[in-house]
């Protein structure tokens, strides 16, 4: 954190022309007032740091307790340094957190050894410690020069931007306007702080150069345009004969070519301590001055003096800390030396950092230009004690380093291949990571390469042009050169990672030639295979034949994920989970992946959970917040690169849309994928197109065309081996065969259906197995008697849309045996469900039949349901209640946005204006229990 140089305060003390600025900064800040947070933007040399320090000891004045870091640009690569500068006062506070976060916290900052903490861990562990030091009290975090802050420390603090609110702490941080910052586009609120106005550019300038020629005050007053720094620092620099002439140059620039000026004027012993001081970063006087005796005999912080004289640099209260006043001094300073003379200071660093790899690793690294094999392992090292922190992105820059400075062979291809195994991974840097393979390859061209190189480049060709079988060649054939004539081993990350990745490709293929290799190898992993891998050979691969054998394996991966915050571990298991229709079981787990993505976690494990969510609102009628996560998802399968992830999220918008009667939006999505998958020879994408084009044609009674589709996943008579979708059509290709005239071939696909045993899989496929078999049933006495069963299936009115298209085919069935009355009773509910979800295709069928029997639609009555739907009249006694747009999103399982879309739609059928209008509009009235229930709440 860099003091002011442009805050020096007038004649009065205070801070020239800034109590307005001050003033909002406090009152959108919060201080002493629940909390809030603020980004301060502004141009160079406009005062951000001034008015930071200015704002801290107001606040400390009225008893707000104060904690301040800085970002530094040469420690940018060092993970969560900043977020050490905050805590590293209160670590006896750890001992008030429960183990579980007092260990990520430890592990992150360095203090003690373990397994990476995840980032969303760290998180909730800085907060609730944060809460702790807090005590009930206010309590003002401060970071500036917020673009230099590292990467893992940034989520960190926009983690805990985002929900200080309420809890008494206040976050402000400082930016540069103009330059790209961790938080652009996250919804923080921003104040960008103006130039000066004339009067207080006036008046400050007066104060500080009283003598000024009239001519030149003019001109410069000019030129600064109300630049706090530039007023204070520009009339130095003028010579008598240009005063009224100063270089035309960019402020920024000026300035910085101002303090390099009188840097180049400091004695040689300053200008060394300035350096060491800028390239160190958190101004420990101890070790400036440790490196400084390393560098010269006689050096020594005496030698600070000319540059404290001459304001470039303050010591902190006690004397333990040097503070640049401005970051374009550190700039300027750094600009100023000599190549070698740099990396001298930075060898003098590295010697005295002995006792902190990770630092020493790196200035090591700074210093040295040739090949050096030590010091490339040192920064190996060093990247796997920041990966063991949880940085994955800081462990990819340190091995980068590592691998430029290997000498040409296999440890610098290994390097750059670990290297790019993160960025396809974890930090959803794929370009980067073709690039480092490329690298890789050009290093040890005639090496076999590294199981993680491979595993990269797997997931590259499957991100790319490639084909799914050129990808699955490429890892199975690293993953049987990497075993050789030896057994596998079940504790090798490299090789269980693989497997994970070849699970995927596997899948994507759909075909049981893929998936043999899978299978022999997960078989000869040694003591025993992971159960994670086991469950996925048995779900993943074919879970019609195979999935329900799974469910205790489940339960076992289940029942771990309690407190979990691995994302990989949750992802796994989520996918696991899918075909099993258990996805509900990891929601929460889920949910907190996507949580952490938002803030700049991994971006494959959040692309995961995105998947894992939007199947699972899809099941559960949740269509609304299926849809908005379905965009969440193809904006970051498209910012990072993961293509061939994004087909996911285009057939939950085609399936939702075509069940909403969107049908040629839904049908030309449909195509989109099939287009796709057929180049990439990603079968299983096609399937799941020919998934959705089928429900809307369905619902639309285009039962030739559903049966088109459905066949085209899996044949009638059949469910094709290692298909993995062949189990989500099979209901639905009954029913259209049923109703196109194939009967025969309807009812082959019942028996393929039951010899298969999919009752065990799930109760939803429990209840679609014996509605497929009563679809099929010529006696309508055995139809009805199959029905029956179907909708007492334990827990079958979860799967809401399935469960109501079961109670349609069972109304319709009924109408036809002429058991009108008990027809009406299923129609009506179905109807209801279809309107609740918006299937308006399906809901014209289900009132069709309605209208068949005899029944006409009532009009709504106002004092009941006042027209709305189940699920907008619960949220608008919500609303009513007090609770705001977030709190019932996070009740029910929907988005801000849908709430606020919805109370929309309310406002305009109950012809009121406000929230405050709603309690009187409803009336107080009881939700109606003739209407459906909204959906579970279950994850």
């Amino acid at each position: 954190m860099d003091g002011g140089v442009s805050g020096v305060p007038g004649a009065g003390g205070r801070l020239v022309g800034r109590d307005g600025d001050l003033r909002v900064v406090r009152e959108r800040l919060r201080l002493g007032a629940g909390g809030g947070a603020l980004l301060l933007a502004g141009e160079a040399g406009v005062g951000k740091s001034a008015v930071l320090d200015a704002l801290a000891g107001s606040a400390r004045a009225d008893g707000v307790q104060v904690l301040r870091a800085g970002g530094v640009e040469f420690e940018a690569d060092c993970g969560y340094s900043c977020l050490n500068q905050v805590l590293f006062p209160f670590l006896g506070a750890l001992e008030h957190l429960d183990a579980t976060l007092r260990q990520a916290l430890r592990v992150a900052l360095g203090f003690a050894g373990g397994s990476p903490p995840e980032q969303l861990l760290v998180s909730n562990a800085v907060l609730r410690l944060l809460q702790t030091v807090a005590g009930g009290q206010a309590l003002l975090i401060v970071v500036d020069d917020l673009p230099w802050v590292d990467h893992a420390s940034t989520a960190v603090f926009g983690f805990v931007a985002r929900r200080v609110s309420g809890l008494g702490v206040s976050f402000v941080a400082a930016a540069r306007s103009g330059e790209s910052h961790p938080y652009e586009g996250s919804g923080l609120p921003t104040y960008d702080l103006p130039p000066l106005d004339d009067e207080s550019a006036d008046r400050l300038l007066g104060s500080r150069f009283p003598g000024l020629a009239r001519g030149a005050r003019r001109r410069l007053l000019a030129e600064a345009g109300g630049n706090p720094l530039a007023l204070l620092e520009l009339p130095a620099a003028l010579r008598p004969a240009s005063a009224d002439s100063p270089a035309v140059l960019p402020l920024s620039r000026r300035l910085e070519t101002l303090f390099g000026s009188r840097v180049a004027g400091l004695p040689a012993p300053s200008r060394h301590l300035l350096l060491l001081a800028a390239l160190e970063g958190t101004g420990d006087l101890g070790v400036l001055q440790a490196a400084a005796r390393r560098a010269a005999t006689g050096y020594d912080l005496d030698h600070l003096a000319p540059v404290e004289r001459d304001r470039l640099v303050h010591i902190e209260e006690g004397g333990q800390q040097l503070r640049f006043r401005h970051p374009l001094i550190r700039s300027a300073v750094v600009g100023q030396a000599l190549s070698g003379e740099r990396r001298a200071a930075h060898a003098a660093l590295a010697h005295v950092l002995v006792d902190q790899p990770e630092r020493r690793a790196w200035h090591l690294g700074e210093a040295t230009l040739e090949p050096d094999e030590e010091v490339a392992a040192l920064l190996e090292h060093a990247a796997g004690l920041t990966l063991r922190r949880g940085d994955a992105a800081g462990a990819m820059r340190t091995l980068i380093r590592s691998a430029s400075l290997s000498p040409e062979g296999p440890n610098r291809s290994r390097r750059l291949a670990e290297a790019a195994y993160l960025g396809a991974e974890s930090t959803g840097a794929l370009s980067s990571a073709r690039r480092l393979l490329d690298d890789a390859r050009q290093a040890a061209p005639e090496g076999e390469g590294s199981l993680h190189s491979a595993t990269a480049s797997a997931l590259i060709l499957l991100n790319g042009d490639d084909d799914v079988a050129t990808a699955h060649r490429l890892l199975s054939g690293a993953i049987e050169s990497a075993a050789g004539a030896h057994r596998y081993r079940a504790g090798d990350k490299a090789l269980v990672d693989a497997l994970h990745v070849l699970a995927v490709i596997c899948f994507f293929g759909a075909r049981h030639d893929l998936w043999q290799f899978y299978y022999r190898v997960v078989e000869r992993l040694t003591p025993e295979p992971p159960a994670i891998l086991a469950v996925l050979g048995r779900t993943f691969s074919d879970p019609a034949r195979s999935g329900a054998a799974a469910h205790g394996q489940l339960d076992v991966l289940m029942a771990s994920l309690a407190g979990e915050a691995d994302p990989v571990r949750i992802t796994r298991v989520g996918t696991g989970a899918l075909y099993l229709d258990r996805l509900g079981e990891v929601r929460e787990a889920a949910w907190q992946v996507v949580r952490a993505g938002r803030d700049g976690g991994p971006a494959r494990r959040y692309i995961s959970a995105l998947i894992h969510l939007c199947l699972d609102d899809y099941l559960t009628g949740r269509w609304d917040e299926a849809l908005d996560l379905a965009d969440e998802g193809l904006r970051a399968c498209e910012e990072h690169g993961y293509s061939a992830f994004a087909w996911y999220f285009q057939y939950i918008r085609s399936i939702v849309l075509g069940a909403r009667g969107h049908t040629d939006e839904s049908l030309a999505t449909a195509e989109r994928i099939i287009d796709w998958a057929t180049r990439h020879g990603a079968h299983c994408a096609a399937h799941y197109a020919y998934h959705a084009a089928a429900v809307a044609a369905l619902g639309c009674g285009d039962f030739a065309l559903a049966y088109e589709q459905t066949n085209a996943v899996s044949p009638a008579g059949t469910l094709a081996s290692h298909v993995p979708h062949a189990l989500w059509v099979a209901a639905d290709l009954v029913e259209a065969g049923a109703r196109s005239n194939r009967r025969k071939e309807a009812a082959e696909h019942v028996r393929a259906m039951r010899d298969a045993g999919i009752t065990a899989v799930s109760s939803r496929h429990a209840m679609l197995m014996e509605a497929a078999a009563a679809q099929c049933a010529d006696d309508d006495q055995e139809a009805l008697r199959l029905f029956a069963l179907a909708l007492a299936t334990p827990e079958g009115d979860r799967w809401r849309f399935d469960h109501a298209r079961v109670q349609l085919a069972c109304g319709e069935r009924m109408r036809r045996a002429r058991a009108t009355t008990a027809s009406r009773t299923q129609l009506r509910a179905a109807l209801a469900t279809f309107e609740d979800l918006g299937a308006r295709p399906w809901a014209a069928r289900a009132e069709n039949e309605l209208r068949a029997t005899g029944w006409s639609r009532p009009r709504p009555e106002a004092s009941d349901t006042h027209g709305l739907t189940a699920q907008k009249l619960q949220i608008a006694h919500l609303a009513a209640s007090g609770l705001t747009n977030k709190q019932i999103a996070e009740r029910l399982f929907l988005s801000h946005r849908t709430v606020g879309a919805h109370l929309y739609q309310i406002y305009e059928k109950l012809g009121i204006t406000s929230r405050a209008m709603l309690r009187d509009a409803l009336n107080a009235e009881a939700e109606p229990t003739s209407r459906p229930a909204p959906p579970r709440q279950s994850g």
